[in-house]
């Protein structure tokens, strides 16, 4: 059963939320299949929550990627280059982000994450740890044109793309971003980019349900984001936090269940969701070699070295833009 959703309610305030948050939140709830785009996730407080994450027992990918990173960003220097500009999509915390840079020893650094204060946070943090280096933050929404500073036209480009975020995308879109990622980075760029890969449910379903409850509270935090910032009256207790494996689909699924049935507003718009109802609001697909170079090449990049861990649980890959073709 889906969502029910019916016409406004007189005498609700307009919010001063962003309005595409405004639109995927009406839109995705009112949908057949309900779904929230998984980068609204990532207000403040996800923000704060996903870094506790990637500390977690359970979540593997953080520690195995910097692992890799710290053994083989040599590598990537020796082929990608240094001096030039490394520009890093979603930057986050910037955790694993002095590894790179320690080897590349870049001109300039451009951190672009949807989350404006702690991207500020996070960027003063690092330019203070680097006191040469010209740090040059961003923000917006990666998944949409990105204008990098003029400061780094002229530079070449590596690109920074770990924590095998792609995985939240469906192939389709995951093209298109890699698709543009190329058009901004632009000639002779390199992409450096994290993908995990498929492996047993026992491992990666706790790195999604983790025994402490942080991703459970990750994933409910929207729905406290909905109210703080779009007049919502969710009662977010009556949701709970679940992850599956679709194996069809090689991918982990979040969802909010309703463990009751429920109804509330949204800027005066009313919906309601049956016990057992969902919300789909993340999905992190995991691919293996073939289809990681695949997904790459479908982009536009063809990929110039390749490692993974011992147990072949993650990998970096680093591509190097290709030239437009105009036949196959």
């Amino acid at each position: 059963m889906t969502a029910d959703y019916s016409d406004s309610i007189g005498g609700a305030e307009a919010s001063t939320a962003d309005p595409a948050f405004r639109a995927d939140v009406l839109a995705g709830l009112a949908a057949p299949i309900p779904a929230i785009p998984a980068r609204w996730l990532y207000d403040r407080r996800g923000s704060e929550l996903f870094e506790a994450i990637t500390d977690l027992p359970e979540y593997y990918p953080t520690r195995t990627e910097r692992a890799l990173l710290e053994a083989h960003c040599g590598e990537v220097a020796a082929i990608a280059g240094t001096g030039d500009a490394v520009v890093e999509f979603g930057s986050g915390s910037s955790a694993k982000t002095p590894i790179l840079l320690r080897a590349v020893e870049p001109g300039a650094y451009v951190p672009i994450d949807i989350s404006g204060d702690f991207l500020r946070e996070s960027a003063d943090a690092l330019a203070a740890d680097f006191p040469g280096l010209d740090v040059l933050p961003v923000e917006g929404d990666f998944m949409r044109p990105i204008a990098l500073p003029d400061a780094v036209a002229d530079m070449c480009k590596l690109g920074f793309f770990p924590g095998s975020t792609i995985g939240n995308l469906v192939p389709r879109t995951a093209v298109d971003l890699l698709r543009a990622m190329r058009d901004t980075l632009g000639t002779n760029a390199y992409l450096l980019i994290g993908m995990d890969r498929i492996k047993d449910v026992t491992i990666l379903v706790p790195a999604y349900d983790d025994a402490a409850g942080v991703t459970a509270e990750f994933n409910l935090n929207l729905l406290r984001r909905i109210n703080a910032e779009l007049n919502g009256n969710i009662p977010v207790e009556a949701f709970r936090h679940r992850a599956i494996w679709n194996d069809a689909k090689a991918r982990i699924e979040m969802h909010l269940e309703a463990i009751e049935d429920v109804e509330f507003t949204i800027e005066g718009q009313r919906f309601a969701f049956a016990r057992g109802d969902t919300i789909h609001t993340e999905n992190s697909h995991k691919y293996g070699p073939r289809d990681a170079r695949l997904l790459l090449h479908a982009a536009g990049w063809a990929v110039t070295k390749e490692w993974a861990d011992a147990d072949d649980q993650f990998a970096l890959l680093l591509a190097h833009a290709e030239p437009p073709r105009v036949a196959p």
